[in-house]
C-alpha cells in the first residue's frame, strides 16, 4: 500500500467549493482517493458517492454504512445591484464572520471576490453596533455592471476562498473541514482495512446535502438498508468562551466523541466503546439529548429503523472560513472505525441488545 499523506489529502478536499446540491467537486477527488481501496464505486441519483469493501465472511453477508457529509456551507447568488452581488445562505452562515472575507462567485467563469459591508458611518445610527444581515451585505468582483452581468446570474453559488492554513501542535485551520474532516477519517479507516480481515460488508458513502436537511444519508441509508449505521461529523470543539458550555464540548487531541442518546443505539455504542478499549483509543461521550444534526438522525429511522451510532470530530469555529482540527483526532476516528469493523463477527446482529 502506498503511503499516505493526511494533511495533504486534507488540504485538498478543503480547498474545493462542493456546495449542497452541487458536490460534484469533492466528489470528484474522494472518489479518485476511495477507488483503489473498495470492491465498487457508484453515484447515486442524488449525487453521494457510495463505496462498497467486501467482507469476507459467508454471503448473503452484512453491511455496515459508515456516512460522512461531504457538502460545505457557501452562498448563492440571489440578484445583481449595479456592481455588486446580493446572496443568501447555503447551510448555516452566521453573517458576524462574513465581512472581508475572500470568496469565489462561480459564474461563467470562477471570480474573485470580497465579501463587504457598508462603512459605519453610512449605516443608520441604530445599526451601527449590530451585525450586518446577510442581506445588507454584498458580494464585490471589481467588475463593472455590464460584465459581471455576462458572467454571473442568479443561482450561481458563492464559496469561501480562504487557502488552509497549518498551525501549531498538528492542528489546520480551513473552511469546509465540516466535514472534509470526517471524510478524511473514513479514508483512513478504508486504508486501514488494506490489512485487515473483516467479515462485514462496508459500505462508506459521502452523503450530499447535510447542511440543508440530511437529505443524501436519507436517501441512501433507504436504498442500501444496512444493519448497521454510522454517521462521522464533526463536534463543538473546547475554546475560551464555553466555559459553561463545558459538557457540550470536546478538546482538541483527545480523541473522537461517542453520541450517548435517543439517537444513539446503546448496543451498538457500547460495542465502539470496548472497541476503543481494546486499540487504546481515547475518546469522550458526548450527550445528545434530541436531534444529534448529523447524518445519523436520517439514518436511525429509515426503513423500519436501523441501529446507529453518532461520531465526531472535535471543531473549533464550526460554520466559520476558519475552522480549526487536531489531525491527531481524525487519525483516531479512522482507526476506531477500522478497529470496530474488524471486530465485527458474522452474527453481531443476533447479540445486539438495548441494554
Amino acid at each position: 500500500m502506498t503511503a499516505f499523506d493526511l494533511l495533504t489529502h486534507l488540504k485538498t478536499l478543503c480547498t474545493l467549493p462542493g456546495l449542497p446540491g452541487h458536490e460534484g467537486p469533492a466528489r470528484e477527488v474522494i472518489r479518485a482517493a476511495w477507488t483503489p481501496l473498495v470492491s465498487t464505486v457508484r453515484v447515486d441519483p442524488l449525487g453521494s458517492l457510495w463505496a462498497r469493501r467486501a467482507g469476507g465472511g459467508p454471503a448473503p453477508r452484512p453491511t455496515l454504512l459508515l456516512a460522512a457529509h461531504m457538502d460545505a456551507i457557501g452562498m448563492m447568488v440571489t440578484r445583481q445591484e449595479g456592481d455588486f452581488l446580493r446572496v443568501t445562505n447555503l447551510g448555516g452562515i452566521d453573517p458576524r464572520v462574513l465581512p472581508g472575507q475572500t470568496l469565489t462567485v462561480h459564474g461563467r467563469r470562477d471570480l474573485p471576490a470580497v465579501a463587504a459591508q457598508p462603512p459605519a458611518h453610512l449605516l443608520p445610527k441604530a445599526g451601527r453596533d449590530q451585525v450586518t444581515p446577510l442581506t445588507e451585505l454584498v458580494v464585490d468582483t471589481g467588475l463593472p455592471e455590464a460584465e459581471l452581468r455576462s458572467l454571473v446570474q442568479v443561482g450561481d453559488l458563492v464559496s469561501f476562498a480562504q487557502p488552509p492554513l497549518e498551525l501549531l501542535n498538528g492542528h489546520l485551520a480551513a473552511h469546509s473541514l465540516d466535514n472534509r474532516a470526517s471524510v478524511a477519517a473514513l479514508t483512513l479507516c478504508l486504508r486501514e482495512l488494506q490489512t485487515r480481515a473483516h467479515a462485514w460488508d462496508v459500505l462508506a458513502v459521502a452523503t450530499v446535502q447535510e447542511e440543508t436537511g440530511l437529505k443524501g444519508a436519507g436517501a441512501a441509508a433507504f436504498a442500501a438498508a444496512p444493519d448497521l449505521a454510522v454517521a462521522v461529523d464533526v463536534t463543538f470543539g473546547r475554546d475560551a468562551n464555553v466555559r459553561d458550555l463545558s459538557y457540550k464540548t470536546f478538546a482538541l487531541g483527545g480523541g473522537p466523541s461517542l453520541g450517548v442518546g435517543p439517537n444513539i443505539h446503546p448496543g451498538l455504542l457500547a460495542a465502539f466503546r470496548a472497541a476503543a478499549e481494546r486499540a487504546d483509543i481515547p475518546y469522550a461521550l458526548e450527550p445528545l439529548a434530541a436531534d444529534s444534526g448529523t447524518d445519523g438522525w436520517a439514518m436511525q429511522v429509515a426503513r423500519a429503523g436501523i441501529p446507529t451510532l453518532v461520531m465526531g470530530i472535535p471543531l473549533r469555529n464550526m460554520h466559520t472560513p476558519v475552522e480549526i482540527v487536531a489531525l491527531s483526532d481524525i487519525t483516531r476516528t479512522g482507526r476506531l472505525l477500522a478497529e470496530f469493523v474488524s471486530g465485527l463477527e458474522g452474527d453481531f446482529m443476533s447479540t445486539l441488545g438495548f441494554e
